[in-house]
């Protein structure tokens, strides 16, 4: 008889209790403000609760406890909210500056509606400034992620191609880099929201189509905290 295998069992998945735990204390490690605004997020709600009890109650104990009730469920549900955009942005203050930051964002976690990829349209592989393309309803978004300086080229020569390619779609563009005014990792999607929408979902899909016939250059994206997993997952 030949012996039989020997199995190894696979581990398991940290719960989600642990999960949040986990996320929490990466949090408080790397953004030292951020026990502060979790703490008057579930701190506020519960006060008020406990104000509104008393005054609109009439002494009625049980109305009283409700009230304290609602405004701990609401401070929890606010706390998860703080400690989500938290330590979304302590993990994308890690890989800041990093060639392929921008890249790492646009994989984890750009808004619905819009396609973008994590591999840069150009790059120079002196320097690794690169530029990405994302495109939505306001038609495409090129994000130069580098030195304005060493960058302004390179963003320029995409616009023309696309302007050649989609001469009737708007082109605007992002700055992520070390200058003053450019866009920081965390601000990339609200950047996005801001500009006009000019195209249909439809239009979106058949120009992010028409794109992807340009040929994109490699780029590797950093190492460390994926910002999509440090995400607490929602309570059910």
């Amino acid at each position: 008889m030949g012996m039989a295998r020997e199995t190894r069992p696979t581990p398991k998945e940290p719960g989600r209790v642990k999960q949040l735990w986990q996320v929490f204390q990466m949090t408080r490690r790397l953004d030292k403000q951020a026990i502060w605004w979790m703490l008057a997020a579930v701190l506020v709600p519960l006060v008020v609760g406990i104000v509104l009890g008393i005054v609109l109650s009439d002494g009625n104990v049980f109305s009283i406890i409700l009230w304290v009730i609602s405004g701990l469920l609401l401070g929890l549900l606010l706390f998860l909210v703080v400690l989500g955009r938290r330590a979304e942005r302590a993990a994308y203050a890690q890989i800041e500056g990093q060639a392929g930051a921008v890249g790492a964002v646009l994989r984890s976690s750009l808004k619905r509606g819009w396609r973008g990829s994590e591999m840069p349209v150009a790059v120079n592989p002196k320097t690794q400034d690169a530029v990405y393309r994302a495109v939505g309803r306001p038609g495409v978004v090129l994000i130069a992620e580098g030195p304005k300086t060493r960058t302004s080229r390179m963003l320029e020569d995409e616009k023309r191609k696309i302007a050649r390619i989609l001469p009737n779609v708007p082109v605007n563009s992002l700055q992520v880099g070390p200058d003053k005014e450019s866009t920081k990792l965390h601000d990339i999607n609200r950047r996005l929201g801001k500009f006009k929408s000019t195209l249909s979902k439809a239009e979106v899909v058949a120009v992010s189509n028409r794109l992807s016939s340009l040929a994109g250059n490699k780029l590797p994206i950093p190492k460390g905290v994926d910002p999509l997993k440090v995400r607490p997952q929602r309570m059910r």
